[in-house]
């Protein structure tokens, strides 16, 4: 279990994906079909008949623990600083790829077809103790009794799925100074794998005993538990740690996207003085169906420790591969009682309300202000999960090349600086690689993309 735990870590690291997808670009009025996730409204906005999205990709990590330092190093003591201080972790990691797109315009409405699949991989307020008792149950350093209690639900949760996506904006109001639009996006949904470890209000002790070893080792065991614990999994990822294996299932969910934009013209010069939106996205839910499937809601009883039976022997992990191995653990040792148990996993998608506004401040110059808000509970074991974020972007915009430079907050891994550029229709960049250099940010991320304008 070690290895796995560890394994799930080296995921985020490698991965490297914070829900501020494509910071700094987004409000860009040259991307196309990008803009389209931003708000189905943007849509008509296009600077071009046609817009081909051949391929674009971003991935970031954004934690409360590590620094990029540790996530792009090879730091020795990265688990120490995982489980250190009081504060639960935190991480969300989560990669974002669009496969071919297009869009057109008609007359007033334009029309789009998009392609996207998801990995996400989230750790959310684990007790730290809990964690390092898990992790480093034979240490000789660990102190003799630890007591745990949280008053939320802690989760391990990983979801892969894949999209189809069908917008359609339409100008509402079209005058020499203003311009008032609205669009909306229906998105076909396939999930792939699914797996949620959900321990709610957790409280109990963790008691280190010498064993039999030679010389004698600490042992941790988890006893005086009385808990309530959802196991779910769906694909691959029932038997082992691949998460990544089976992205793309069935069609089984259909989500929704809703926007309104407001542009006031620069009536001097091409282009607007002023553009703003606001969209609620991702407002819908996924089944996973799969041969394999379990949804299980247990109480899970350890009793106190006593001299013959101590508890639950946390090296008892050590060797499980996936979440099938844990619940057969536990339901070997009679730890488990069964509530209530599902063959189909159903999932919320991460809605969320947007919010933005694009300034003219002189010629070639704007400023971006964007903000995030999530609609749903990241503690909820139904609930995939995304963060608030708050942002401003300062662009110099030409017609064939753009630099912007995105500065923003979010809840998990706080202030982050990056830069980034479009050359024609090509663009690359990262939302946090000015703040990762100069004073090591919890938080690193890229993007990378090509599209094709046709008149």
């Amino acid at each position: 279990m070690r290895n796995k735990f560890l394994l799930f870590f080296g995921l985020c690291a490698l991965s490297m994906s914070a829900q501020d997808h494509f910071s700094g670009l987004r409000n860009s009025n040259k991307i196309g079909v990008l803009s389209a996730s931003t708000n189905p409204a943007e849509l008509i906005n296009l600077g071009s008949k046609y817009d081909i999205n051949l391929f674009s990709f971003s991935i970031s990590a954004s934690n409360n623990k590590l620094g990029f330092s540790d996530l792009v190093g090879s730091s020795s003591d990265i688990e120490s600083k995982i489980f250190a201080g009081n504060e639960p972790i935190n991480l969300r990691v989560d990669a974002e790829v669009y496969g071919p797109g297009f869009a057109m315009k008609v007359n007033k409405w334009a029309f789009g077809v998009t392609t996207k699949s998801y990995v996400k991989a989230n750790i959310v307020d684990i007790d730290s103790k809990l964690g390092k008792a898990i992790i480093d149950g034979n240490d000789s350093a660990l102190v003799s009794n630890t007591i745990l209690k949280s008053d939320y639900n802690q989760r391990l949760n990983a979801t892969t799925w894949g999209e189809l996506g069908f917008t359609v904006a339409r100008n509402l109001i079209d005058t020499e100074k203003h311009k008032i639009s609205g669009g909306a996006s229906i998105k076909l949904l396939f999930p792939g794998a699914y797996a949620n470890v959900g321990i709610d209000k957790f409280q109990g002790n963790i008691d280190y005993k010498l064993n039999g070893a030679i010389p004698p080792a600490p042992t941790a065991y988890l006893n005086d538990v009385n808990t309530k614990l959802n196991i779910a999994y769906s694909g691959n990822i029932a038997n082992s740690s691949d998460v990544a294996s089976s992205i793309i299932g069935k069609m089984n969910g259909v989500a929704l996207d809703l926007g309104v934009n407001y542009q006031l013209k620069d009536t001097k010069n091409k282009g607007y003085l002023l553009n703003t939106g606001l969209a609620f996205k991702n407002m819908g839910s996924m089944t996973f169906k799969d041969q394999s499937n379990s949804s299980t809601n247990y109480t899970l009883n350890i009793p106190t420790g006593t001299t013959f039976n101590p508890g639950l022997d946390l090296q008892s992990f050590e060797n499980a591969d996936g979440l099938k191995d844990v619940e057969k653990i536990l339901k070997d040792k009679n730890y488990l009682t069964t509530n209530k148990t599902e063959s189909d996993i159903k999932v919320k998608l991460p809605a969320v309300f947007s919010a933005y506004a694009d300034i003219k401040v002189v010629s070639k110059l704007f400023v971006s202000l964007y903000t995030q808000q999530k609609l749903g509970n990241d503690n909820d074991n139904d609930q995939i999960t995304t963060q608030n974020v708050v942002s401003v972007t300062p662009r110099f915009s030409l017609n064939n090349f753009e630099l912007f430079s995105s500065w923003a907050t979010n809840e998990i891994s706080g202030t982050t600086g990056g830069v980034g550029f479009r050359l024609y229709g090509f663009y690359m960049g990262s939302s946090s690689i000015i703040t990762a250099l100069a004073s090591d940010t919890k938080q690193a991320d890229f993007y990378m993309g090509y599209r094709l304008a046709l008149r």
